[in-house]
């Protein structure tokens, strides 16, 4: 994968258009995020929720600083479409996070609307993450042809499992 901006990962400087391979920055997102997502998922909705505050200000520094590394390795138009997708996809998420919810027993109106917004953030952020690995495993990222293709996929298997997460909860 070819990156937007300059980055340093583990001490080493990459300028912007370098090439990077796909494991020098998946797993450690993927890990990393996992952590950081998790750690506001049950700090929003344990059963002792912590001030909103602390939720806002744990959640929103470690967000900004996702955009930030998603401009650099990424690029603005990607990044711009993870955002439109976002506002598009709020059923499939308040879906997904529904499933996920009901299987701890609770609910998503249980919970006032402000608290929804880190987990969901994050949400967006990892849904991009794999939306972007995808594309780099399958070597689709540079063929027009197979990218299209693999995009197709990936719509048709989110529908799928959005639609099966909503009837799951029913």
């Amino acid at each position: 994968m070819k990156l937007k901006g300059s980055l340093t990962i583990n001490g080493r400087q990459f300028r912007s258009g370098e090439e990077v391979r796909w494991t020098t920055i998946y797993p450690f997102f993927f890990l990393h995020m996992g952590m950081f997502g998790g750690s506001g998922f049950f700090m929003a909705y344990s059963d002792k929720p912590v001030p909103i505050g602390f939720l806002y200000a744990h959640g929103g520094f470690a967000i900004c600083i996702y955009l930030i590394f998603y401009l650099s390795i990424f690029g603005r138009e990607e990044v711009k479409w993870m955002l439109i997708n976002a506002a598009l996809g709020v059923f499939g998420i308040y879906s997904e996070m529904s499933w996920i919810m009901s299987l701890a027993g609770k609910s998503m109106s249980s919970y006032p609307l402000h608290v929804h917004v880190i987990p969901f953030l994050y949400y967006v952020l990892y849904t991009f993450l794999l939306r972007q690995a995808v594309l780099d495993i399958t070597g689709a990222r540079s063929d027009e042809t197979k990218r299209t293709a693999v995009e197709r996929w990936y719509v048709a298997g989110s529908l799928a499992l959005y639609m099966g997460f909503h009837l799951l909860r029913r």
